[in-house]
């Protein structure tokens, strides 16, 4: 038996839904399906305005020019993240200010974030990792205290709530999603952009249509439209927004597929970490998941490379690594960090692991029994 690390889930209707899109000749963006995901995100998760990108990271660079930073201004971000939630920042022409991160959640210590607040600083950018909702509360009354903007890098936790029962994207000024293939609802490749803040949202749809206020002649507030702004092609294809639908309609069903992987991981793993072997996620218990992901904490690099090795050759089945930490990263040294300025999310990138997550595996109990057996299998090797 193969067990992969990932593997994109496959809707009933999504060929239909394709089909009906190409054959529509309204292939490109904010025709009928890109509305539909539209008007779907904004009733069910009470989204502010929704712009359906080609990207997670494309989102994540139309919310960072929508905030109107400038060269020389600071956006505290985790460094552990992929590394677009950096590169957005860097494109403004603005300087990333890498943070901690604390090891329950792997999301941003929000601890350390008043220390890292300058006259320069304007935005904070925390992320959700593993679809676990960061401690959005705390970062706005932060944001609040000194007068900055929050954009949550949502990336991987579209469905999930914080612990105020409010679901992501639905406080902060902007959040970023992604449907790339790796996510729990995927077309492959695509993102949105959450706006909230009111007096921005004429302006992302400026943003989105390469810097034309096009969206007022389509509104017929204009007979023609002229180029008033920077911009880009921030827009997913109407044949992506089909496939992306049929996902969006079943999140519920998606949801409690993931969720089965979720409960076995933990009651499987919990031995071995009640014996100090590893440790497991704790979100807080107020939070409601979307089960996107589930990581273990080694308590070696050594035995973490001895997990992934094992685990793969002698049981075919695909565990992964996580995030290099960005201020350790090559272009993290080039601008001027060293590792050890970070020693807590070093230590933790070193030493994490992601298992096989994937909502087919969810739905096939022979799969997942095999997949915990193999795990097992492997921590029982290794500790003995």
């Amino acid at each position: 038996m193969k067990i992969p690390f990932n593997k994109p889930y496959l809707t009933t209707k999504a060929e239909h839904y394709l089909l009906d899109a190409y054959r529509s000749y309204q292939h490109c963006g904010n025709h009928k399906w890109n509305l539909r995901c539209i008007d779907y995100l904004k009733k069910r998760f009470h989204f502010r305005e929704v712009f359906l990108v080609p990207s997670g990271t494309a989102a994540l660079e139309m919310g960072v020019f929508l905030c109107g930073l400038k060269p020389g201004d600071e956006v505290i971000l985790p460094s552990y993240t992929f590394s677009s939630t950096a590169t957005a920042v860097l494109l403004a022409g603005a300087n990333p200010i890498f943070c901690e991160v604390e090891p329950n959640t792997m999301n941003i210590d929000t601890n350390c974030i008043p220390k890292l607040i300058t006259k320069n600083t304007k935005l904070i950018l925390p992320i959700d990792y593993a679809g676990i909702p960061c401690d959005i509360n705390r970062i706005e009354k932060i944001a609040a205290d000194h007068n900055l903007s929050v954009f949550v890098d949502s990336a991987q936790s579209l469905s999930s709530r914080t612990s105020t029962g409010d679901y992501v994207g639905t406080s902060s000024d902007l959040a970023a999603f992604s449907f790339h293939e790796t996510k729990n609802f995927t077309c492959g490749e695509g993102g949105a952009l959450v706006v909230n803040k009111e007096e921005w949202i004429d302006r992302a749809f400026i943003l989105q249509e390469k810097g034309t206020d096009r969206k007022q002649v389509l509104d017929g507030l204009k007979s023609k439209y002229g180029w008033v702004d920077i911009g880009s092609s921030y827009l997913l294809s109407d044949i992506l927004a089909s496939a992306l639908y049929s996902q969006l309609e079943s999140i519920d069903f998606i949801t409690n597929a993931r969720r089965k992987i979720t409960d076995s991981y933990l009651t499987s793993l919990k031995p071995f970490e009640d014996a100090g072997f590893i440790k497991l996620p704790r979100p807080p218990k107020e939070c409601s998941l979307n089960h996107h992901a589930f990581f273990v904490i080694f308590d070696s690099k050594e035995n973490k490379s001895q997990f992934l090795k094992t685990l793969k050759t002698e049981f075919n089945v695909s565990a992964y690594i996580g995030y290099q930490p960005l201020h350790s990263s090559a272009k993290g040294l080039s601008l001027g960090y060293k590792p050890d300025d970070l020693p807590i999310t070093q230590d933790l990138a070193s030493r994490i692991v992601r298992l096989p997550f994937y909502t087919e595996l969810g739905l096939n109990r022979d799969h997942l029994n095999y997949t915990v057996f193999s795990i097992i299998s492997v921590l029982n090797s290794i500790y003995q």
